[in-house]
């Protein structure tokens, strides 16, 4: 009976682990490259057009 418990709390939760895992990388991944595009244009005038 306590493997059927276990069973279904891993069940409910690996997608919530899942998706915030998803948030994570995808966070990491967008500061990475705004980084490396301010870094790629430093000094054009367009970015201080951009808020």
């Amino acid at each position: 009976m306590a493997g059927a418990i276990v069973l279904i709390v891993v069940l409910l939760l690996f997608p919530v682990l899942v998706g915030l895992g998803t948030v994570g990388i995808a966070g990491l991944l967008g500061h990475l490259l705004w980084k490396d595009g301010e870094a790629r244009h430093e000094g054009s005038e367009l970015l201080d057009l951009n808020t």
